[in-house]
């Protein structure tokens, strides 16, 4: 039997979701989940600009789902971790289920 979520996890995982209610940061989210990318280029894919990007992924850094890493002057921005990679892909196949309407995977 699996246990209850702790109100701490409840809590978590509801900032997480709150985070990625945005489209501009699940799009962040998105690149993110493939590897690691600086406010510039990630700027350059969304069509963004930079000060709006890095105030989104100040917030995904918050939140816990976006790590960093320095290389030189450069910082580089990737997803958390297979569990946040995972969530953000499923979330998006789940969504190209609701919009095309391909059929379900159902257990």
């Amino acid at each position: 039997m699996q246990e209850h979520p702790s109100s701490a996890q409840i809590e978590a995982a509801t900032a997480a979701f709150r985070m990625l209610a945005d489209p501009t940061r699940l799009r962040l989210m998105w690149l993110l989940t493939s590897g690691e990318y600086d406010v510039t280029s990630l700027a350059e894919r969304l069509e963004a600009s930079r000060p709006l990007v890095s105030q989104h992924l100040a917030k995904l850094r918050m939140t816990g789902l976006v790590h960093t890493r320095r290389e030189g002057r450069r910082v580089l921005y990737r997803a958390r971790d297979t569990h946040v990679r995972t969530l953000i892909t499923e979330a998006l196949f789940h969504a190209g289920h609701e919009v095309t309407g391909r059929p379900r995977h159902d257990d």
